[in-house]
């Protein structure tokens, strides 16, 4: 479909991805950084796309970590994660965006179409992950674009991709 076709659907919002906030994709790279050493190894990937809902072979989780790191090792550090994502973050896939939809509604445990603090918080805990009020704050914030107090879907993926 052109360009054209596609923007005569458009609303009042714009349909167009706003950059990406570096403070939501530092906080993505934490979530999957599971023992905090400052990289991602194939087990924390497979692990944290698992929690969230994404099933995953081995074989797709060693190519995506092969692409994302640099030098071969296995891993990815933060900066080379940040880049990795900037660069995928333009593919649109409808199996992708199923994973997305699934780990969405992972979050999105009374299925309203909102991601509330209460259960962002219940979600971190689920997949594993302590997290203060001051953290789950932060969180929130940095994801909430239009500061309603919860994530929306659109909010959702933008923090993600």
């Amino acid at each position: 479909m052109s360009k054209k076709a596609t923007s005569s659907k458009s609303s009042n919002k714009s349909t167009k991805l706003k950059p990406i906030d570096e403070t939501q994709l530092k906080t993505a790279f934490q979530m999957f950084d599971m023992n905090r050493d400052g990289k991602v190894n194939e087990e924390e990937m497979k692990s944290m796309l698992n929690k969230l809902g994404i099933q995953i072979n081995d074989n797709l989780v060693k190519q995506m970590i092969a692409s994302a790191s640099k030098n071969g090792d296995g891993l990815i550090t933060e900066s080379e994660f940040l880049i990795w994502l900037s660069k995928i973050k333009t593919h649109k896939d409808n199996d992708v965006e199923e994973d997305l939809k699934a780990a969405f509604s992972v979050f999105d445990s009374d299925k309203n179409g909102f991601i509330t603090r209460d259960e962002l918080k219940s979600a971190m805990q689920l997949i594993g992950e302590t997290i203060t009020d001051r953290d789950l704050d932060q969180l929130l914030n940095a994801t909430d674009i239009d500061k309603d107090g919860k994530i929306n879907y659109e909010e959702f993926i933008k923090c993600l991709l």
